[in-house]
């Protein structure tokens, strides 16, 4: 059984919504879901747009990281600001769960201001980009305050490198104070039904390296994208804006079938770090033979092979974890990667008009996408374009070939199973959508258009 097919990370999450619509497994089609608020298009506003329910705050700036509380980092200025060890502030063990070895590291903190949410948020999810050279890795944490004036613990959302020597990257389960849970890679109130949000946040950075060493990480981006996406099955439909199509790269995870079976249970699974390679190299993002020289060189596309080696996350035992794909692509020269939620394929559309394809995630059964020939309980593709008609041009990477790549799904159907938070799955049992989530990779340095066309999504750069 491919990944695609099995019960998704998030499917605890629909628990709630499952007892709150008390439907069961012989229940028919649940009645036409409200529509969101709507809004205009800056670009045209003539054109109604859903409001947003996302908060995207980043840090990037100098003045970002030289504010905050910073014991034993320091802020580094130049074309790509950033923060990385100055004077240790001590040493710390650490054992690796996934190996067993304890070292003991010297390291830095960084705690970001308080963060007011614009949108009370039901789930949080934490991204960054970092170089960590060898010897050096990160630890990023979250604590937020609910609306009801208490706060939550610090949750580990990531001990990440880019390499899989020093450490493992992992994400860290068992994490919850009652009221709220990490699941994976996600923070998430436990009953959103009751009302509770989380109103604020604070982000914590810990820098490691070996101690006596000069080495640093340098984290150039750290942001969290907090959302509360209305429970819905079906979403309101968007009007055709654009007809245009990106030249993305085309790969299929499917010609990896079986290949490096302990990254994930091999190609068959590797839909996010497919996905994520063909976006880098859209960019421009090369590696280099050293780099592939571990790859079979009987393996076509060895790249891809090295993107799931590095995205893998040891917890999770998969390459699905949304922000460590965001964080690879940062490893690519003069690139930059968030995880975000987009409100419509209005919003889709503004990115591809700028040259920027998205990555998304999406559930859906067989029927419920034309063509598509699967059904799926989680799955990445990566939208490059928009036909005269509106549909939706996405390279999926669960395809027999490269070649097989490229689909045109239909603009309505598209739409619902990538925007809706509820669906029904193969057994007639409520389960959870995504509401939007993507990957956006971009140039450090973007144009006046990219920029303007991230900011209207709300991503800053």
């Amino acid at each position: 059984m491919r990944r695609a097919e099995q019960p998704s990370r998030r499917t605890v999450l629909a628990a709630a919504v499952a007892a709150a619509a008390a439907v069961t497994a012989g229940a028919g089609p649940a009645a036409a879901d409200p529509e969101a608020p709507m809004t205009t298009d800056p670009a045209d506003p003539a054109r109604a747009v859903p409001s947003r329910a996302v908060d995207n705050r980043a840090w990037v700036s100098y003045t970002d990281w030289s504010g905050g509380t910073a014991k034993g980092t320091r802020a580094v200025a130049g074309t790509r600001p950033g923060l990385v060890i100055g004077k240790p502030a001590g040493t710390a063990g650490y054992t690796d769960p996934h190996t067993g070895r304890t070292a003991t590291w010297e390291y830095g903190t960084w705690t970001s201001p308080v963060h007011r949410l614009a949108v009370p948020a039901t789930e949080a999810i934490v991204s960054w980009n970092a170089r960590t050279p060898a010897g050096t890795w990160i630890q990023a944490e979250i604590k937020g305050t609910y609306t009801d004036g208490t706060s939550t613990p610090w949750y580990v959302m990531a001990r990440w490198a880019a390499g899989d020597q020093d450490i493992r990257r992992t994400s860290v389960d068992d994490q919850s104070d009652g009221k709220s849970t990490v699941w994976t890679d996600t923070l998430a109130i436990d009953d959103a039904s009751t009302g509770l949000r989380l109103a604020s946040y604070r982000l914590r950075l810990t820098l490691y390296r070996k101690p006596g060493t000069k080495a640093t990480p340098t984290v150039w981006r750290l942001g969290a994208m907090g959302s509360d996406v209305p429970d819905r099955f079906t979403v309101p439909a968007s009007a055709p804006g654009l007809a245009k199509e990106l030249a993305v790269p085309r790969y299929s995870q499917e010609i990896h079938k079986g290949q490096y079976p302990e990254y994930d249970n091999g190609g068959e699974a590797w839909c996010s770090p497919t996905s994520s390679q063909m976006v880098v190299e859209y960019w421009g993002g090369r590696l280099t033979d050293g780099q592939l020289d571990w790859v079979d060189p009987a393996y076509a596309d060895p790249q891809v092979c090295h993107a799931a080696r590095f995205t893998y996350d040891y917890q999770y035992a998969g390459c699905g974890n949304w922000p460590f794909n965001a964080a690879y692509a940062a490893t690519f020269k003069d690139l930059q990667g968030v995880v975000t939620r987009l409100g419509s394929l209005t919003e889709l559309e503004t990115l591809i008009a700028a040259g920027i394809p998205a990555i998304t995630s999406q559930s859906f059964l067989k029927e419920e996408l034309t063509g598509a020939g699967y059904g799926t309980a989680g799955h990445l593709m990566t939208v490059i374009g928009f036909t005269a008609d509106g549909d939706v041009i996405a390279n999926d990477p669960f395809s027999a070939s490269n070649e097989a790549v490229r689909r045109v799904y239909r603009r309505r159907e598209w739409e619902n199973i990538w925007l809706r938070t509820k669906r029904y799955n193969a057994s007639g049992k409520v389960a959870s959508g995504t509401g939007g989530i993507c990957y956006l990779y971009f140039p450090a340095r973007p144009s006046a258009a990219q920029r303007k066309a991230l900011s209207a999504v709300g991503v800053r750069v």
